[in-house]
């Protein structure tokens, strides 16, 4: 037998290296499939998308990514061109003689990978007899009505039936690593294992399929999870075929992860496998040139934002506005699924202690979740076309004003001002005060919905109360539609109307990694999660006090709903105490925290699953020491020294606390000195440095 490699996480900038000379990393060749690559459905295509950088910087050209082939989508994203690798060219031709239609090309996306994409409808004729085969296999049927099943079986055969045609080209060497993630890529996975392809196989799940129904459906889901009687849940949700997909790519792989700790113990009652190692999501990290240019792209937003405010509430706008804070949740309209449920009756209780504590705070809420409409609200479009007439009138008055200023200044004359307005501008003045008089209430949502009545979002609003009353402090905006810079509304992109607010809030029940809070805080925006959602727990494990970095982590697995909701309600209302340079330094400490979700950090434990593949697939090849995957418990950022700026030991008795406090605080903070100690903190983990000489180190020993 001969001698097997040792496979090592040794690197130079953070890349691997083989410790065995004669198997160069330049000898394997890595496939990532899944139904989201080019093809935007939900998380998983961010997940590939930003971390496709990092794998292309550590693999290369031997780097690919297989999906399905949406001209809609390759029109804008794909830019063609031949195969550089004559292995893979050999196989696509192969399919293309045999009616196959298969396109090659690089993802316009940062790391510019190789893409093979699949047309579907190319070999749709396939299909029964694919079924079949699948059927032989494993045994699991499915039902024609499904659209979705019959597209993965085509895409997963086909997946097969190239990584047949590829490794039949390199004999007995082991050349291949082939990543899936989700179910519609694990048919692929399965075909595979049962033709004994020299392939070493990675499963992801990004979220268990019943996991997902049943959190939906209300189920008290995380206490109840080794009491389910999984088979007969899927049946009932008419997804058994998919689950049953969905578990045989679980078992058949030689690894299995998942993206966070909560899922794994999910996968673990769900799919009745413990995950082999946890692969954290991570993105792209771009820092800015001047240390607090992120401040002012907030300050810079926030105004735009204010300006969409004016519009949508005048005629109420008797609030201070440079005294209001934004607060917003986004995502998929999964109402209990995304917490939206608590959120909604916690913020009918912040209403209430605000107005109790007669505070002059105004807190306005924004729901980016998109549902079915017919078009935009006439009472929203009017606030808006009133707000810029008043703009107008302002500005031809404000003219004329100046004018007749800066002629009387020239003649040396210090102008009567109850002369410099005529009676026209006073008429003109007067006429816009009268356009502004309402004689309802700003709306709640912007949007004509659909099916309003059944809404559950509008019918909890209803039974709150929360209708943007003058005397409600915490007012509410459903936005039931993705953001856009074209929209005559707010015309803002996701991520700038991310900057501008002051709070993203992400109570959810069921959220198996959660990139809405990761965004909001590699934005430096604050943000609430919960201890079932991965990001969460992620968080928990690696700051000492999440909340003084501005991640508010909200019990929702250890106590009851009522319980829950009153500390997501204290939360808030600390958040609202707060002065300005307390929220400056909290948006400063969160920033910081951006690095431990890069994927330059995060991308280690894909390293991990790769070489724990190769070391299982062929042991006679390749050998690992055994060992857990990369540990993190040693690094977490200590719990800040100057801690009462932050909201978690910021929430005073009564929300009028003295000055003498405020610059007592003040003194206590060091923006530099914080800084520098988190830069200390974070930087072990990105520094695997070289290796003293004739020592070896094994796989899993990382410096912490």
């Amino acid at each position: 037998m001969p001698l097997a490699r040792s496979l090592s996480m040794t690197s130079l900038n953070g890349l691997p290296q083989w410790e065995d000379e004669d198997l160069p990393v330049e000898d394997l060749l890595l496939f990532e499939i899944s139904w989201e690559v080019t093809n935007k459905v939900g998380g998983i295509y961010t997940v590939i998308q930003t971390k496709a950088k990092t794998t292309a910087d550590e693999w290369g050209e031997n780097y690919f990514l297989i999906g399905p082939y949406f001209e809609q989508n390759v029109k804008t994203q794909v830019e063609f061109c031949e195969p550089p690798n004559p292995a893979v060219k050999k196989a696509m031709d192969t399919m293309k003689s045999q009616g196959c239609q298969v396109f090659f090309g690089r993802w316009l996306i940062e790391g510019s990978p190789y893409v093979l994409l699949f047309d579907i409808g190319s070999a749709a004729w396939n299909l029964d007899k694919w079924k079949g085969e699948f059927w032989e296999v494993s045994n699991i049927g499915i039902p024609f009505h499904d659209r979705e099943a019959n597209d993965a079986v085509i895409f997963g055969s086909l997946t097969a039936w190239f990584l047949k045609e590829l490794s039949c080209q390199f004999d007995d060497k082991p050349s291949i690593i082939a990543h899936f993630h989700e179910w519609q890529a694990g048919v692929g996975l399965i075909l595979s294992r049962s033709q004994k392809l020299p392939v070493a196989t990675i499963f992801t799940t990004h979220a268990t399929l019943l996991g997902r129904y049943l959190c939906a459906a209300s189920i008290d889901f995380y206490n109840n999870l080794d009491q389910f009687d999984i088979d007969k849940e899927a049946g009932e949700r008419q997804i058994y075929h998919r689950y049953c997909m969905e578990r045989a790519s679980v078992h058949c792989a030689h690894v299995f992860t998942t993206v966070s700790q909560i899922t794994a113990t999910e996968a673990e009652h769900m799919l009745k496998k413990s995950p082999d190692v946890v692969t954290p999501n991570g993105l792209n990290i771009k820092k800015f040139s001047a240390m607090h240019e992120f401040q002012n792209l907030h300050s810079m937003y926030k105004a735009r934002i204010q300006e969409f405010i004016r519009g949508h509430f005048y005629g109420h706008l008797d609030f201070n506005l440079d005294k209001t804070l934004f607060f917003f949740i986004a995502g998929r309209y999964e109402f209990s699924n995304k917490g939206a449920d608590m959120f909604l009756e916690a913020l009918s209780r912040l209403n209430f202690l605000l107005r109790v504590h007669k505070t002059d705070v105004t807190v306005i809420v924004f729901f980016i979740m998109p549902a079915k409409t017919n078009n935009f609200n006439v009472e929203t479009l009017k606030g808006q076309a009133v707000r810029k007439q008043l703009w107008d009138t302002a500005q031809s008055v404000k003219e004329k004003f100046g004018r007749k200023l800066y002629n009387a200044l020239l003649k040396g004359e210090i102008p009567d001002l109850n002369k410099i307005l005529d009676r026209d501008d006073i008429t003109i003045m007067k006429r816009a005060i009268f356009s502004t008089q309402r004689h309802s209430l700003p709306p709640v949502t912007t949007h004509n919905m659909i099916d309003d009545s059944n809404d559950p979002i509008l019918n909890t609003i209803r039974r709150i109360g929360l209708f943007n009353n003058r005397t409600d402090r915490v007012k509410v905006i459903l936005h039931p539609e993705f953001l856009s810079s074209t929209s005559p509304l707010l015309p803002l992109d996701y991520e700038e109307f991310v900057r501008g607010c002051h709070l993203g809030v992400f109570p959810s029940y069921y959220e198996p990694w959660g990139y809405t809070p990761a965004e909001c805080t590699v934005m430096g925006i604050p943000s609430v999660t919960t201890n079932l959602s991965g990001f969460g727990c992620f968080m928990q494990e690696h700051v000492a006090d999440p909340a003084a970095y501005g991640i508010y982590i909200v019990d929702r697995r250890f106590r009851s709903p009522d319980e829950s909701c009153n500390q997501l309600t204290q939360f808030l209302y600390g958040f609202c105490q707060q002065n300005r340079r307390q929220r400056i330094i909290q948006r400063n400490r969160t920033e910081r925290l951006s690095d431990l979700l890069d994927w330059r950090y995060l991308g280690r434990y894909y390293m991990h699953a790769r070489h724990l593949a190769l070391s299982r697939t062929f042991p006679d090849k390749f050998e690992m020491e055994p060992s857990a995957p990369p540990k993190t418990e040693g690094f977490r950022f200590p719990r800040p020294s100057s801690v009462p700026p932050s909201p978690s030991a910021s929430q005073h008795s009564s929300p009028h606390h003295s000055e003498a406090e405020d610059e007592d605080e003040d003194e206590r903070y060091d923006e530099d000195e914080e800084a520098e100690r988190d830069r200390q903190n974070i930087k072990s983990p990105f520094t695997l440095g070289a290796l003293p000489q004739g020592k070896k180190k094994q796989h899993g020993e990382y410096r912490n």
